[in-house]
């Protein structure tokens, strides 16, 4: 099975542009976003024009604070803190990866966690790993990682079960990995989290669904994997002038894996819940 992530994608931006309406009609101005973005990779900042069209489409209205290696790191916090604080500006998105001095400073500290629509910000970041329960992620008044959260998302969409599963994350970014890991074990999973020192070939036999989110083309070998299990490969790399991820889906496929693509996986299903969360940011103070 093909764990395709279009039609779900689909299903959850359907109605955002009905639901900004609405908010743009009770407070008198379209939804408002801000996006601060790096400009030294070309990848990452194209992505975040990509976002930013997607955001548009569907009602909002939106703003790009480009930044670079030469921008002063004061300058930047300061941005964060004035995007924060302004009641005119309803989203902040921040994507990463980020000039080494500025993801050294304590930006995240400052971030408003009702407009930090990725739930990178330290509150929102604090308060996902205070729970315990499904129930309690449903009930948080802020974010959580919106690529953690799609491959949730997908998992349920295609009907995988997840409730006493042994899953094995790969990679522990704070970004993806790490509250991937958590999101899981309130599902109740077990769950094991591998990272460069993990004997990765011992790790993964006898899991039931591997989260591959390491950026590495080739590094999931078919071979380790029992037949029948599910691999989500989360990872987008450039590899051999084509889009990849860390599997090969041809030998995933020989072996009886379920899996998900890439491209058209986990990527469409991050992009429409980040635009349902940019909705949300100012639906929830309604």
């Amino acid at each position: 099975m093909i764990l395709e992530g279009r039609t779900l994608a689909t299903q959850i931006r359907e109605p955002l542009a009905q639901r900004a309406a609405a908010v743009h009609q009770k407070i008198g101005r379209p939804i408002s976003l801000a996006a601060i973005g790096s400009t030294d990779d070309f990848g990452a900042h194209m992505y975040l024009k990509k976002e930013v069209a997607a955001a548009q489409k569907i009602g909002l209205q939106t703003k790009i604070f480009e930044v670079n290696s030469q921008t002063p790191a004061a300058d930047f916090v300061a941005l964060v803190k004035k995007l924060s604080a302004d009641t005119n500006t309803d989203a902040i998105l921040i994507p990463r990866p980020l000039p080494a001095h500025l993801a050294a400073t304590d930006y995240a500290a400052y971030l408003a966690p009702q407009k930090d629509v990725d739930g990178m910000s330290n509150i929102n970041m604090g308060n996902l790993f205070l729970c315990k329960t499904w129930a309690e992620i449903e009930a948080l008044p802020g974010f959580v990682p919106c690529t953690a959260m799609a491959v949730i998302k997908l998992l349920e969409f295609h009907h995988i079960a997840l409730t006493g599963k042994e899953i094995v994350v790969i990679g522990r970014s704070s970004t993806v990995g790490r509250p991937l890991a958590h999101l899981l074990t309130c599902k109740n999973a077990t769950v094991k989290l591998c990272h460069r020192q993990t004997d990765l070939p011992r790790a993964v036999k006898d899991a039931d669904i591997i989260c591959s989110a390491a950026g590495t083309p080739g590094l999931l070998n078919a071979a380790w994997l029992k037949p029948g299990c599910t691999v989500i490969d989360i990872s987008t790399n450039w590899h051999n002038n084509q889009l990849t991820g860390d599997t090969d889906p041809a030998a995933l496929a020989a072996r009886g894996v379920h899996y998900s693509p890439v491209p058209g996986g986990v990527g469409p299903v991050t992009l429409a819940v980040l635009l349902e969360n940019m909705v949300r940011s100012k639906e929830r103070g309604l």
